[in-house]
């Protein structure tokens, strides 16, 4: 089954439910990437998060990107939408292992770490890209995304990502959701909103049990008459290519490009989102130089 998000809105207004399954897309990452399960949740819920920010952007040619660096073993987290919910994403240390957590749920929050920031960029094919920054709160990445919803967004809003992984490192189930307090928003929406989140499982534990991103909205706003928006599907999309990489190569310079050619003679370079590596012979980066100096 596909992965996809739903999302509603109440009749008159005042809440918005996004929620995302990302099963599918996060085990394509788990793939890619070979992560240990802490470094694959941390991930996991990146990209769950970026998706659902993709949904809310206006244009499809518009894009976002999570950048979260705490300072923890993981190094950064990073997690790239369209929008059209194709995300992209990596941490730079897939293979970091901490034991489990006191409680038994795997230390996403210490591998990440506490001490730096959650960097939110928006591209909306302006001039310039909005970038909204919070300090983390938890490293546990939903929370991170409150404080930012909060800050940046002035939204009242609660994020919910869960990723379960399985003793064999596939992820058994994945996904996330947010609820958004809209302007007009009255005292018994926010009472009812703040029950119906103390009241709900976990994600991964609904998912597992066969909960639908359209079933967790209607148990979001149980109570409420919703007006649905189209269902979008979300999936693990990289888009990177050698011609891609031959612009980078080209962006090094005339200088960087002629000492590569003559220690070297040839070049590899790997894609951070995707592990495809793409090679380039003497001859290609010859034409590349050239194309470099014009």
């Amino acid at each position: 089954m596909k992965d996809y998000i739903a999302s509603a809105i109440t009749h008159e207004g005042s809440i918005r439910v996004i929620a995302a399954d990302t099963t599918a897309l996060v085990n394509e990452a788990q793939r890619l990437h070979g992560m240990t399960p802490v470094a694959c949740a941390a991930l996991g819920r990146a990209l769950t998060g970026a998706s659902i920010l993709g949904r809310m952007l206006k244009g499809y040619d518009d894009s976002v990107t999570l950048q979260i660096d705490g300072g923890g073993p993981i190094g950064r987290v990073v997690a790239v939408s369209d929008g059209r919910s194709n995300v992209k994403g990596y941490v730079d240390n897939p293979l970091v292992d901490l034991p489990l957590r006191a409680d038994g749920k795997l230390d996403v929050g210490g591998a990440v770490g506490r001490d730096g920031r959650l960097v939110v960029v928006k591209d909306l094919n302006m001039k310039e890209p909005y970038i909204g920054q919070v300090p983390l709160v938890s490293g546990e990445i939903a929370e991170d995304l409150t404080s930012y919803f909060a800050t940046s967004e002035q939204l009242p809003t609660a994020v919910a990502l869960g990723v379960l992984v399985d003793r064999d490192y596939s992820v058994k189930a994945a996904g996330g959701f947010v609820i958004q307090l809209l302007p007009g928003a009255e005292e018994a929406d926010i009472e009812r909103v703040e029950k119906a989140i103390a009241e709900i499982p976990a994600v991964t534990t609904m998912l597992s049990e066969g909960a639908t991103p359209k079933s967790i909205v209607e148990r979001l706003l149980s109570g409420y008459e919703i007006d649905y928006f189209d269902d979008m599907e979300t999936k693990y999309l990289c888009g990177c290519g050698k011609e891609r990489m031959a612009r980078a190569l080209i962006s090094i310079g005339a200088d960087e490009l002629r000492r590569l050619i003559d220690e070297d003679g040839r070049a590899e370079l790997r894609c951070h989102f995707c592990n495809t590596a793409y090679e380039f012979d003497r001859a290609e980066l010859e034409e590349l130089l050239a194309a470099a100096k014009k």
